[in-house]
């Protein structure tokens, strides 16, 4: 391990900022029912509370993502409380969410439903929350669609490419000169035969007619198995359509685990491709990177340490790889040598390094550890599990 190569992983982790899911902090669960977990959030005070404290440990994350419908209920005048939290709290606004999925209008879609009066509610209230942003400070509105259909015939498809093209250039249309709007794609679920925008083929098209404040959202967990995520991340890098990505990692689809708990390596090869683009091009690449977790099993908080910490060490791997040296074998096709350099970086242990940036900055050597003995579990777990287990008892 030179030092240039440590030198690169510690300026690498000044640069990495992570933004946390608000609904990473609350009771989740699966299509079956949720799971009530004591210590979990159930205010958008306690999921400001939450974040803090993986911040605290951690010092890369600044930010807490929101969820308009489930952390703004009153849309608009709701802001001044979120303001008021996040000064509170030292954790600024993040990326905004729209809900476009869960009320019952939207079982036939929401910018693609064959209603225009359901598409016209859908739009007004993506539209009221570019509003949330700008009076938040907040740079990115990211809507997630669920919309598709579970039969063939049942929609007509052509159409409702149409209805998204118009939606989004309306959208796109109300954003201010320093807003973003993250085009978000999943190939199934809950549509299992057609998904209005099932790829990064279809994000990319509907985010260019859009408009250029509108980009591409990857979600690690949104892709077919075995599916080449670092090419599809190449080839929007090479057409600045980035925007950001959801950190998670799966097994089978979209499964919400741990960041690298299955396939480490993937993400290695994913910020390998970010930081190939960054030194080919000699710029840094404006991607929101944002966890998208939501563990039913796990403690919340401390699932979320684990995602931040795996992160940093990946990344801190991949900022070691030589690029220089890579770059010559791969003009050279030197396969075996290409390969071996890229996998050396991988398989650094880069947690020594990782802890002598936390140290450099006042942070914990170890963030598990101190989140554990600072007692907030204990304590949020005593404040609150009367209220999750009467929410408990609603759900049995």
């Amino acid at each position: 391990m030179t030092e240039k190569a440590v030198d690169a992983a510690l300026s690498a982790l000044d640069e990495l900022k992570i933004e946390l899911p608000s609904w990473g902090f609350a009771n989740t669960g699966t299509r079956f029912g949720k799971f009530i977990q004591p210590a979990a959030a159930t205010t958008i005070e306690e999921k400001f509370s939450d974040a803090a404290q993986v911040q605290a440990v951690t010092g890369a994350c600044p930010t807490l993502a929101l969820h308009v419908q489930w952390d703004i209920p009153n849309g608009l005048k709701g802001v001044d409380t979120v303001a008021n939290l996040s000064a509170k709290f030292g954790i600024l606004a993040g990326s905004i969410n729209p809900n476009v999925f869960q009320d019952q209008e939207y079982k036939h879609g929401s910018v693609g439903n064959p209603d225009a009066g359901i598409r016209r509610k859908a739009l007004d209230h993506i539209l009221e929350c570019v509003k949330i942003a700008e009076a938040l400070g907040s740079r990115d509105v990211s809507p997630w669609f669920a919309d598709g259909s579970n039969y063939p015939g049942t929609q007509n498809i052509s159409k409702r490419i149409g209805y998204f093209e118009q939606g989004l250039k309306e959208i796109h249309a109300a954003l201010k000169a320093s807003q973003r709007l993250l085009v978000e794609y999943k190939p199934f679920e809950p549509a299992f035969y057609h998904t209005d925008i099932a790829d990064w083929g279809m994000a990319f098209l509907l985010a260019k007619q859009a408009g250029p404040q509108a980009f591409v959202l990857v979600d690690t967990g949104h892709h077919y198995q075995a599916q080449n995520i670092e090419q599809i991340v190449a080839w929007l890098l090479h057409h600045n359509m980035v925007g950001g990505f959801h950190f998670n990692d799966r097994r089978y689809a979209d499964d919400d685990l741990t960041l690298g708990s299955i396939d480490p390596y993937q993400i290695f090869r994913i910020f390998h491709e970010i930081r190939m683009f960054e030194k080919e091009n000699g710029k840094t690449a404006d991607i929101a990177y944002m966890v998208d977790q939501s563990h039913n099993l796990k403690g919340k908080i401390e699932a979320m340490i684990q995602t931040v910490c795996t992160a940093q060490e990946l990344y801190a791997r991949a900022a070691m790889v030589d690029y220089e040296r890579l770059l010559q074998l791969q003009e050279k096709c030197s396969l075996v040598d290409a390969e071996e350099t890229l996998r050396g970086a991988f398989w650094q242990d880069t947690r020594e390094i990782v802890r002598e940036w936390r140290v450099a900055r006042g942070l914990p050597e170890n963030p598990l550890e101190a989140f554990r003995s600072s007692g907030y579990s204990e304590r949020i777990t005593r404040e609150r599990q009367e209220k999750n287990a009467s929410l408990g008892a609603s759900y049995a």
